[in-house]
């Protein structure tokens, strides 16, 4: 003889604190389970051992898992860092596209400071901007000192075509 007792499961799960799928009924004593209408009904079958609570299975406690947190299992930090990453290098990116087409920089540059983006030696626009200034000072520097020399060899050759015109006159 089956009985429908869900209000009666649902009654003692309220009252015990625990899920439905928790308790067992004895079946000997459904009649009695039937005739308990509250709450303190419910304590006393739950005391006599006519409702019983059955053991939690299929999960591990919180305390285990806690300590099942390794660094492989840790993602949060990682995720962080490569949103940094991430936005850094598209800020970058375009600032030196904008840079190659108005042409302050030559292609060859533009490659090059590619390269040391995407291997992080640049920590935000500003580094950029001021690698960026030295590197045209000294490219300045670079092209006076060539300047001079040139400007030295012209003069020589014109000393000595000169000094040869007059030996000949």
């Amino acid at each position: 003889m089956t009985t429908d007792l869900t209000n009666k499961k649902n009654l003692a799960a309220r009252t015990l604190k625990v899920g439905k799928n928790r308790l067992h009924f004895s079946e000997e004593h459904l009649n009695e389970i039937k005739e308990a209408i509250t709450k303190q009904d419910i304590r006393e079958l739950h005391a006599e051992g006519i409702i019983q609570i059955k053991p939690i299975t299929g999960r591990r406690k919180i305390k285990k898992r806690k300590t099942k947190r390794g660094p492989g299992k840790i993602k949060r930090t990682i995720n962080k860092r490569k949103q940094i990453y991430v936005k850094i290098t598209r800020k970058l990116r375009r600032y030196l596209k904008d840079l190659k087409r108005a042409g302050e920089i030559e292609n060859k540059l533009y490659i090059e400071l590619r390269k040391k983006i995407r291997m992080r030696e640049f920590k935000s626009k500003a580094h950029l901007k001021e690698y960026l200034a030295s590197y045209k000072n000294a490219v300045i520097k670079k092209t006076e000192k060539i300047k001079p020399e040139k400007k030295e060899i012209k003069e020589k050759k014109t000393t000595k075509k000169t000094k040869t015109k007059e030996k000949e006159e």
